[in-house]
């Protein structure tokens, strides 16, 4: 629900921004010899888009080595608690050989 309560906003400003843009640019790729026609909102809106794919694959990749060092973290976890777990065992074990038989 609060996801439609931002997001309604959004869209709205992208379809009228859309509808208020609708004339034709035309775009060139230097240093080629590229050149070709769309309308403003779609030049914008790709722009906007492909920023977004950039920005998300520069912060995807940036966590990388926080992500290793996490999973590191919970492979040393889990050894560390099953070796403690094998001690509690051992101790355990060694206090009941240890007890005295209940008085009679």
């Amino acid at each position: 629900m609060w996801r439609w309560l931002l997001l309604a906003p959004l869209l709205v400003v992208l379809i009228l921004f859309t509808l208020s843009n609708t004339e034709p640019v035309d775009l060139r790729l230097w240093p080629f010899d590229l050149a070709w026609q769309a309308p403003l909102a779609l030049a914008v809106l790709t722009g906007a888009a492909l920023a977004f794919l950039v920005g998300a694959l520069i912060a995807w990749l940036s966590g990388m080595p926080w992500r290793s060092r996490a999973r590191n973290a919970e492979r040393q976890l889990a050894r560390l608690q099953g070796e403690m777990a094998a001690l509690k065992a051992a101790e355990e074990k060694r206090n009941a050989a240890l007890s005295l038989p209940p008085a009679a």
